[in-house]
């Protein structure tokens, strides 16, 4: 069975009326991102911290994945299918993939202020009760803190999602600038001879990369025509 990998970012979540912080305008609801997303903003004000995130928590579980995202999760019929997201929502895994790598974190769950990725001390948060309140402890009786990759962190899962790449017979670019690294160099990994799909309504530097067919359109429409080219071209 043939390898699809899928690079994602906001692009991918914009129809499902769900952006992040890392759009275009670097902004989230007037916060810069450095009051809400580094490692200076947590230590300065870990209760804003937690505030804004339990409110970014509550508006993607009232989120719905796209006709995007649905048609990611249904390539699995034919295809071994990985999703590499730079997106912190859940979507992806609502709309049915099974195989998702997250690069920068994931907003339903929370971890320790001081070991963020021991798995002892990470759990999901449910719908009901998504908030975390003032002074929450972790297990290991650290705060506990968003589990997100604030800015200046280490990406621990880029060597993983590196190794999936390189496996990859079709690499598809969904949504995302390609300028926020170390995500945007994953297509570098990719076997040479391999077909690369770039889905962005919206010019998107490839660098010197010369094997990219741009679809200029959003996530939904984009996905649609990518599975017409697989049906002519690409049967597993």
């Amino acid at each position: 069975m043939k390898k699809i990998v899928f690079l994602t970012g906001a692009g991918m979540s914009v129809e499902s009326g769900f952006k992040t912080f890392r759009g275009n305008d670097g902004l989230w609801e007037n916060y810069p991102v450095e009051q809400v997303a580094s490692h200076e903003g947590w230590e300065a004000n870990p209760t804003l911290v937690n505030n804004f995130y339990n409110n970014l928590r509550k508006k993607l579980y009232a989120a719905e994945p796209n006709e995007g995202h649905r048609l990611i999760k249904d390539l699995e019929k034919d295809y071994d299918v990985s999703v590499i997201t730079q997106n912190v929502d859940n979507l992806h895994e609502k709309a049915g993939s099974s195989k998702v790598i997250h690069l920068h974190g994931e907003l339903t769950k929370v971890c320790s202020s001081n070991a963020p990725y021991d798995s002892r001390y990470i759990r999901e948060l449910p719908p009901e009760a998504c908030e975390v309140d003032p002074g929450a402890r972790a297990g290991d009786g650290s705060l506990l803190r968003p589990f997100i990759v604030f800015f200046g962190e280490a990406v621990p899962m880029i060597e993983p999602a590196a190794g999936i790449a390189a496996q990859a017979d079709f690499f598809v670019i969904i949504g995302t600038s390609l300028n926020v690294y170390p995500a945007a160099g994953l297509v570098q990994y990719t076997r040479p001879d391999i077909p690369v799909y770039l889905i962005d309504p919206d010019d998107v530097p490839s660098g010197s990369l010369q094997r990219v067919t741009h679809i200029r359109k959003g996530a939904s429409e984009g996905m649609k025509d990518l599975v017409k080219i697989l049906r002519t071209d690409g049967r597993p």
